[in-house]
């Protein structure tokens, strides 16, 4: 089952710091800057780096240095994006920010950068990880998170999803269908298509 021709789905870029930017902000989901999400010949010494350790013990830093070149790490996803607010809060003309990791949160932090008021052409973002997406049922609203498959079921209402390649920015998720509307339990076989 395949959904073709929709044109929503986002495209990403390796990063690279925009030159009329007067600080730079890489905020990265893992313990490290992946390979293949800065440009090539782009060094993480040209941001400040965020970084997220999954687990509660993180090395002591500075908590503002705000220069190229140094790294800050957090404990959780979670505890980065509400210090990634707060920094955007009291930020002046000229950042850059820039988010590296799983479409998930590349768009969580697009949409705190948005709220601050920040322009796209302030931020940039590169996908790299895990395919898997968050689906936005139609019917119920409710999100299902890591999802790899054409065919889900909602975590809300229960609905079998066909997963469409439509992308909503505001929502942060791709939408999901149910699948069966017209002929109640005629559900295809899903495939694994975002692995």
């Amino acid at each position: 089952m395949s959904d073709q021709g929709i044109k929503s789905r986002p495209k990403y870029q390796p990063i690279a710091p925009e030159p009329a930017g007067r600080h730079h902000l890489l905020v990265v989901e893992g313990a490290e800057v992946p390979g293949g999400a800065l440009a090539e010949g782009v060094s993480p010494a040209a941001f400040e780096v965020w970084t997220v350790a999954h687990r509660s013990a993180v090395p002591g830093a500075p908590v503002m240095e705000e220069a190229a070149g140094a790294v800050r790490t957090f404990r959780s996803v979670p505890h980065l994006l509400g210090a990634l607010q707060e920094r955007l809060a009291r930020e002046r003309m000229g950042l850059r920010l820039y988010g590296a990791g799983t479409e998930p949160f590349v768009w969580d932090v697009f949409g705190i950068a948005q709220a601050a008021g920040l322009g796209r052409q302030e931020t940039g973002f590169a996908h790299v990880g895990t395919q898997a997406r968050r689906i936005f049922c139609v019917h119920c609203r409710a999100v299902t998170e890591n999802v790899s498959t054409s065919i889900v079921t909602c975590s809300g209402c229960g609905a079998s999803l066909f997963v469409r390649d439509h992308f909503s920015r505001r929502l942060a998720a791709f939408m999901g269908v149910q699948v069966d509307a017209e002929v109640p339990g005629e559900v295809p076989e899903a495939e694994e298509l975002y692995a």
